[in-house]
């Protein structure tokens, strides 16, 4: 296992009188994929939203990097290395697969100052869009909008995208949802090839997929952790047997 990149301690979440999160931790190695399971309602897509930044805690603490950013709102938590994705696809449809990338990449060094210069003469997003339209598998359809791709292309160009941030840690918002088998099995492979320089966070409902490339699960119930271990171990867990996966 490698270096914990980001980690959620003793989080906790309410909407007014709901509860959303109950004293959730959790931690992300470099390395390894962190896939967090549980019903609709279950709060995982809330820790997500906390993880990233976009919303805050109403008590916890978030570690990126070695640094609290517990009160850093999402732009700058992307800025030191923390990369989303999200469930529905946040493309630009009319632009190509490869201008989608390196706009992001684009984003990430903006030079306000050299405003005359023509950005896609900028070598510096240029090269990192060439090198994350390969690594997602997208080179044949790099000069394609982004509108035509499949639905599961969508989902890989949108991973591409988060890429091109040059993030350390990825937390992906169910990227399998809609792929029939063969975009599954893409999908598995790229995120296989990018654990090795990441820590994954993948939130998914394909218990198959989970338990394929899941180097860690937790499972969680109505804002609790009731399990957290290794994919073998969960699913012997009586506890998650009866509460999600259901008791056979």
């Amino acid at each position: 296992m490698g270096d914990v990149l980001l980690s959620g301690k003793n989080i906790t979440r309410r909407w007014g009188g709901l509860v959303a999160l109950n004293d959730v931790s959790v931690e992300l190695q470099r390395g390894t994929v962190h896939a967090v399971i549980g019903t609709n309602g279950a709060g995982k897509s809330t820790l997500i939203n906390i993880l990233s930044g976009e919303i805050p805690p109403s008590s916890g603490t978030v570690n990126l990097l070695g640094q609290d950013v517990t009160h850093w709102q999402q732009p700058r938590r992307a800025r030191a290395g923390l990369g989303r994705s999200y469930q529905r696809n946040t493309i630009y449809p009319t632009f190509t697969v490869f201008e989608n990338c390196r706009l992001a990449a684009q984003a990430t060094r903006q030079l306000p100052w050299q405003w005359w210069k023509i950005a896609q003469r900028c070598a510096h997003s240029m090269g990192i869009a060439q090198s994350v339209v390969e690594r997602s598998g997208l080179s044949a359809l790099r000069n394609l909008a982004a509108g035509l791709l499949s639905h599961g292309q969508k989902r890989q160009l949108e991973i591409a995208m988060c890429l091109a941030t040059q993030p350390q840690v990825l937390l992906l918002d169910e990227p399998l949802a809609g792929m029939g088998a063969e975009e599954t099995e893409r999908m598995l492979a790229m995120l296989e090839a990018l654990k090795s320089e990441h820590a994954i966070l993948l939130v998914e409902h394909d218990m198959d997929a989970v338990f394929r490339i899941a180097d860690r699960v937790t499972v969680m119930v109505n804002g609790l952790v009731i399990a957290s271990d290794t994919p073998a171990a969960i699913r012997s867990n009586p506890q998650v047997q009866t509460a999600y996966l259901g008791d056979h």
